[in-house]
């Protein structure tokens, strides 16, 4: 599979050049009871690059991601957003410093609409009461104007204008799955998670996918941290590579560097620690 887009291949200039690190995880820990999640990890994220986690199953890739998105709160280590210390980290607060993510299994509202799905991304943009609201008064209409056309440009651009009005349940998996990437960046994210893009997918679907992530990283500059099974993909669109294995970090680099490290390669063949 080759999704490398131009702005993407190497000596090309970017409409976002990779910038300096805007999330830094330094020692990072993670506990359930005995089990060790994570222990001592570091690495850094930049700037409007794609930055890939891969490792075998169960090496903590889920983990880190749900601790970067806030929903789990490490024992040990720091974290910083554009150098600032984040303490207390939860899903809300990361929402509202700019981090969005999709989900491994599909979490979409399946009798809405695809417009309506989307539009949902847009819950930090809006302050209107619910009387406000119910009465139509103006700041609610205006909201809900501003993220009807915010919703209908994610959609021109995800090249789903003939499903807006379909109700998601009807989508086959692919298409879900790219409803589930334009409500994320309803939010407007700085930091776009993404939770296994391709999982489930066939080889035209993955193909689809890998040219909307890379579209969204030219086009919006969107930071992009993806967990993803198919190394192809990893190694075809990740401008930089981190590798767990055990809770334990064992490569990080580029795609090239990290494919012939050695401890990669035998965390992959099953080598025995």
């Amino acid at each position: 599979m080759n999704a490398v887009t131009e702005s993407h291949v190497p000596g090309v200039e970017r409409a976002f050049p990779i910038g300096g690190p805007i999330l830094q995880l330094d020692a990072i820990s993670l506990r359930f009871g005995g089990v060790h999640a994570l222990t001592n990890i570091s690495f850094d994220i930049r700037e409007h690059e794609v930055r890939a986690i891969i490792g075998p199953n169960g090496a903590g890739k889920s983990s880190m991601l749900n601790v970067i998105g806030g929903l789990y709160t490490p024992q040990e280590g720091t974290i910083r957003f554009r150098g600032e210390t984040l303490s207390n980290m939860t899903p809300g607060k990361a929402a509202r410093m700019g981090i969005a993510r999709t989900f491994q299994n599909i979490a979409l509202f399946k009798r809405m609409t695809v417009l309506e799905n989307i539009m949902a991304g847009r819950r930090l943009f809006t302050h209107a009461s619910f009387l406000e609201v119910a009465l139509q008064l103006p700041r609610a209409r205006r909201e809900e104007l501003e993220s009807r056309e915010k919703a209908e440009e994610i959609i021109e651009f995800l090249e789903i204008q003939q499903i807006r009005k379909t109700q998601v349940s009807r989508l086959p998996y692919g298409l879900q799955k790219r409803v589930e990437l334009g409500r994320a960046l309803a939010a407007e994210p700085q930091i776009l998670l993404l939770d296994e893009p391709m999982a489930g997918m066939n080889v035209e679907e993955k193909q689809d996918m890998c040219r909307f992530i890379l579209d969204v990283n030219d086009h919006y500059g969107t930071t992009m941290v993806l967990i993803e099974h198919d190394m192809g993909v990893v190694m075809d669109i990740s401008d930089r590579v981190v590798v767990l294995d055990y809770g334990k970090k064992i490569g990080d680099g580029p795609p090239d560097e990290v494919r012939n490290n050695k401890d990669v390669i035998d965390a992959y063949l099953g080598v025995a620690h």
